[in-house]
């Protein structure tokens, strides 16, 4: 295989997965955007967070919100708990680097809240504790997750949603969960201001 070959390939797996994940994942994902919508209207806020590439993407969710998506709209009330540098250095450095998250939600989650958590394993541990924190504040959870989900579908209730990449390949979970993150941001738009459509 060549290097353009190669490339080829990335596209074609990309493609792939985004069809596999559009068979199971539309229905949830709508649904997620309603309980974000929902906790919007009750004035609450969302917080994100994730490691490395999912770090990133709880940044680009925040980003959306409080600035714009696609249309003009009001900036809308969220946190990404990634980019505190002090803060998460402090915990990391007092505590452990697995309590970075936890810690900021007891202390900026309130009830109704939305916890957005991303991890493309399901095991990251201090994304797991985010959602055990998050729990403990009555906050609702979305998880964005892959390959067989990891600890993490244990650690949800009822009332909280996975979203799942049928992929085992890291890169192409990411490539989905942003795509994940684009439809809710539309979602939230269309429900909120009739924008987007």
């Amino acid at each position: 295989m060549n290097s353009v070959q190669r490339v080829q390939q990335h596209f074609s797996d990309s493609i792939e997965t985004k069809i596999r994940s559009s068979e199971h994942l539309p229905r949830l994902i709508t649904d997620a955007a309603d309980k974000i919508v929902a906790a919007l209207l009750a004035d609450r806020k969302i917080l994100s967070c994730g490691n490395g590439g999912s770090a990133c993407d709880s940044q680009h969710f925040s980003s959306e919100m409080l600035n714009r998506f696609e249309t003009e709209r009001p900036s809308l009330p969220a946190i990404a708990l990634t980019t505190d540098t002090p803060t998460i250095t402090s915990i990391a450095n007092d505590y452990s680097y697995n309590e970075i998250f936890a810690k900021q939600i007891r202390a900026l989650g309130q009830a109704g809240d939305v916890l957005l958590a991303i991890t493309t394993s399901g095991n990251s541990e201090n994304v797991l504790r985010a959602i055990h924190a998050a729990h403990e504040k009555n906050m609702v959870v979305i998880a964005l997750t892959g390959k067989d989900g990891g600890k993490m579908p244990a650690q949800l209730s009822n009332q909280d949603i996975e979203l799942r990449v049928p992929s085992d390949v890291t890169a192409r979970i990411q490539e989905v969960h942003l795509l994940i993150i684009h439809c809710i941001c539309d979602l939230i738009d269309f429900k909120l201001f009739g924008q987007g459509a």
